[in-house]
């Protein structure tokens, strides 16, 4: 009985991206939790297992825990829109594309993708509007379109995994228990060699094929003819990571990393703010109306160049609307489930197996693997998977960063492995490379999970690692 809600919800989700496909985040897959959630329900009332009043106070409960994420979101969404208008990340941008070397195309692509979706925190964006262009570079270059997405997919997938930007980063420190940075610093255990090996290859894979001019004077016509590019921009990022590495509270970090993109903005950047709403006079008005809509809404500078125009576009607060969406109707899904016992039950199924650290690592991983080929979407995987595992992990002594972790290592990654997942037919249609044919190239998205496991079995202790 315990397993008829997730079928349920097997079912309406794989309905959902077969009729909407890439737009199923945009509510299919809320409203198919919602009704996954009355089934769960429903299942509960007939076998007796729970009372109304449980039921409620266990997703207040479940919500509530949540408050915290959705209003890191909303920084992040203002950080977004503040960052892009104020030229801080333009300038990396900028920058990042002169040290891409033609010769080592590979691997500075990836590199580069890497450092774009670390500051962006959205591989999406990354692989749309970067990839896109360097799918074009790679192709006149020689190169196979197998490995040109591969190493592409590699880089924008770290920057998301690593990036306080990131919404399933976020999600899933959120989910665990596990404060945002503490979550960020303990991955590097895992990400950092995955990463390293992932570019060993793709280095000697780049020496062996012909290379050639791999610049990109478009972007950097675009970037310089519409934005103030100054390294002096960059203090905003740098001051940014001494209060990460000073262990700020991330809120406050992530709020003052919105304010002094928005001040940067209007002192460096006064003919795009002033630009964004167009029907505001010049002056203090215009201003102050600009500033908030690239803190709150959608921003479209123009660039003369339309992948660069895409790549600059910002959503700001209401750009993270949907993934709060998600995320509230997971977490009812996920608490009809624990006052029903149905969670428990199917816990119980996958504990059975479990001995120690390492196979309880393993059980998670293919768990996540399991929820990210069931149900087609990375967000779900990592909500239910941490749900699931959070009680195993807390009473067998394991701090939640590992369970946090092991769920961003196997549930994050993984899903662009999929074509039939959300990520995996986004990427595979924006890079008109077929998942199958990029997935072997993807070297990072699967040696995480199998770096996560190797690393819990060489510790005797989760809490050492």
């Amino acid at each position: 009985m315990s397993f008829i809600p997730i079928l349920v919800l097997v079912a309406l989700i794989s309905c959902c991206v077969a009729v909407f496909g890439s737009a199923t985040l945009d509510g299919a897959s809320q409203v198919s939790l919602l009704l996954a959630t009355a089934v769960s329900v429903v299942v509960g009332l007939v076998t007796k297992r729970m009372t109304w009043s449980a039921l409620e106070r266990e997703i207040t409960n479940k919500v509530a825990a949540c408050t915290i994420a959705i209003v890191i979101l909303l920084f992040i969404g203002a950080i977004s829109g503040t960052w892009m208008v104020s030229g801080i990340v333009p300038t990396m941008i900028y920058y990042g594309m002169q040290i891409l070397q033609p010769e080592w195309f590979l691997v500075s692509s990836s590199m580069f993708c890497a450092l774009v979706s670390l500051m962006i925190g959205s591989s999406w964006t990354t692989v749309a509007t970067l990839g896109v262009a360097l799918m074009g570079i790679g192709k006149s270059l020689g190169f196979d379109d197998g490995w040109i997405a591969g190493s592409i997919i590699t880089g924008a997938y770290f920057g998301d995994k690593l990036s306080p930007l990131s919404d399933t980063t976020v999600l899933a420190s959120s989910v665990a228990g596990t404060p945002l940075f503490t979550h960020i610093r303990y991955m590097l255990y895992t990400t950092i060699p995955s990463f390293a090996v992932s570019l060993l290859v793709f280095f000697v894979a780049g020496l062996s094929m012909d290379t050639g001019n791999s610049s990109q004077p478009l972007f950097s016509e675009g970037l310089t003819n519409t934005f103030v590019i100054s390294p002096w921009l960059l203090l905003v990022p740098l001051l940014t990571g001494i209060m990460i590495a000073r262990r700020w509270p991330s809120m406050v970090v992530l709020f003052m990393a919105a304010l002094m993109g928005a001040v940067v903005a209007l002192l460096v950047q006064p003919h795009i703010v002033h630009g964004i709403d167009t029907e505001a006079s010049e002056g203090l008005v215009s201003a102050y109306k600009g500033v908030m809509q690239a803190c709150y809404g959608s921003t479209n500078i123009g660039t003369g160049v339309p992948m660069l125009d895409e790549l600059v576009k910002t959503r700001g607060m209401s750009g993270m609307m949907p993934t709060i969406w998600l995320i509230i109707c997971a977490q009812v899904f996920g608490g009809t489930l624990i006052a029903t016992g149905q969670l428990h039950d199917l816990m119980r199924i996958v504990l059975r197996w479990v001995r120690g650290t390492t196979s309880l690592v393993t059980s998670t991983v293919c768990s996540s693997l399991f929820f990210n080929i069931a149900l087609s979407d990375q967000y779900l995987s990592i909500t239910l998977s941490c749900s699931m595992f959070k009680d195993a992990y807390q009473q067998r002594g394991y701090e939640p960063r590992l369970l946090s972790r092991t769920c961003e290592d196997s549930a994050t990654v993984t899903s662009v492995l999929m074509p039939w997942n959300t990520c995996g037919m986004t990427q595979s249609t924006v890079l008109g490379v077929a998942t199958f044919t990029y997935l072997p190239f993807c070297f990072f998205n699967y040696l995480s999970p199998i770096t996560s496991i190797i690393v819990s079995r060489f510790v005797k202790k989760a809490r050492s690692v």
